[in-house]
């Protein structure tokens, strides 16, 4: 098989010829771009500059090259504009803490006299910035910017109004060219959609906006589901009017050259629990999830990815009621989400893309030994029958030394050729 027959019979639930790979092709299953030079070196590639394609999480852009030498399977259909409202063009050298990398040049940035970098929202240097990046960190923190609150005239639709936005004819044909030319190749693409992501903290503070009108600081966000319910409902109802929209449009561009989309991000567990109740979850984001995988599932034959880490056990069911295919990161690390249960129970529901290494711990402060010993038993539970991709629990962070990514790898390839 190709790579493209292979994460097909994956996500499908059938056994394909060997377990499929993803490094890079979302900004939830990628890599450091101080970890990706790493990894470079270990594969013994060629050095370059590495494009930090998603300078928010500071991810660095996977080549080929690293795909075909780790056995990679997927490749992004990337949104051309960034969280820090640039696209990703013009690109241009920056100093990055940890070396040179390759940055849009609307990426704007200052440092303060405590070695903080601030970056500034669609590169204005006029306006506020809108994320921070604590000296010795790994990536920004997005910056509140929430203005005083009028809780007697809240207005949901008009606070969001300039975050949720149909897309123009220049996304529509980067969109059109680009699946073009990933589908040329043999691998698997997953279109890095995203505009379901209702709730995402991650967009909450606007990072790429200039004004940030409404409620925006994340603990009045979550009090707004008691305190304001329709408030939230509200800015739900028009984000995901907009992404069934620029669902259908983006449909147009790409048609049936993509195997998967990307639609929400939002976080619903923490290490111990979920953040909300079941009921909570049925009445803020059921049905707003069941609209935009019910148009995917009617129009296309698209599998629907949705990232949620944490501890998620009590909201799987409501996963799969809403129509979701995909499960990511799956934290196996969190309360109650261990690895043979989710097979066992919902191996047959969801495909896994995720799950292969403990990002927080064994991969960052493990032993090769201890990695390959991890890698393999989750590829041991996960891998029988498809409906399993192989990755890290989220984004392999910028600490991991050299010998824990080739023993990560190693290992995918020590199971996959004892496998056949």
């Amino acid at each position: 098989m190709n790579s493209r027959e292979r994460v097909i019979k994956a996500l499908n639930h059938e056994q394909p010829d060997r377990t499929p790979v993803d490094l890079g092709s979302t900004a939830v299953s990628g890599i450091s771009a101080a970890a990706l030079y790493k990894l470079r070196r270990a594969l013994g590639l060629p050095e370059q500059v590495i494009k930090m394609h998603e300078c928010f999480q500071m991810l660095g852009l996977v080549e080929d090259d690293v795909l075909r030498a780790i056995g990679g399977d997927v490749v992004g259909l990337k949104a051309p504009s960034t969280l820090f409202g640039y696209r990703n063009e013009n690109w241009k050298l920056w100093e990055a803490p940890f070396g040179k990398v390759l940055v849009g040049g609307n990426f704007e940035t200052m440092v303060d006299d405590k070695g903080d970098t601030y970056v500034y929202p669609e590169g204005d240097r006029t306006a506020k910035p809108s994320a921070r990046l604590p000296k010795g960190g790994f990536y920004f923190d997005g910056i509140v910017r929430q203005e005083p609150i009028d809780e007697d005239n809240l207005d949901g639709r008009s606070d969001f109004a300039e975050q949720f936005t149909r897309f123009s004819e220049e996304d529509l044909r980067y969109y059109e060219e680009e699946s073009k030319r990933l589908y040329a190749t043999d691998f698997a693409v997953i279109g890095g959609f995203g505009g379901a992501g209702i709730g995402d903290v991650a967009h909450l503070p606007a990072c790429g906006l200039i004004k940030t009108p409404g409620i925006r600081r994340v603990e009045d966000w979550y009090m707004a589901h008691l305190l304001h319910p329709q408030y939230v409902k509200d800015v739900y109802s028009l984000q995901i009017e907009i992404a069934l929209e620029n669902l259908k449009l983006y449909h147009q561009a790409v048609g049936d050259r993509i195997q998967a989309i990307f639609l929400s991000g939002t976080d619903f567990g923490t290490q111990r629990s979920e953040f909300i109740s079941p009921d909570m979850f049925r009445e803020f984001y059921k049905p707003f999830f069941l609209q935009v995988n019910d148009w995917v599932h009617k129009n296309t034959g698209w599998k629907t990815f949705f990232h949620t880490c944490g501890s998620i056990v009590k909201l799987l069911d409501e996963l799969v009621d809403c129509g979701a295919d995909i499960l990511n990161p799956v934290q196996c690390s969190a309360n109650g989400m261990d690895p043979q249960m989710l097979k066992s129970k919902y191996g047959e529901k969801l495909v896994f893309w995720g799950g292969g290494i403990d990002t927080q711990q064994t991969l960052p402060f493990g032993t090769p030994d201890e990695v390959r010993a991890e890698v393999l038993e989750r590829l041991r539970v996960f891998s029988p029958g498809g409906g399993f991709i192989f990755n890290a629990i989220h984004n392999i962070q910028a600490p991991t030394p050299e010998e824990n990514l080739l023993a990560l790898y190693g290992a995918v390839k020590e199971y996959n050729k004892s496998a056949r």
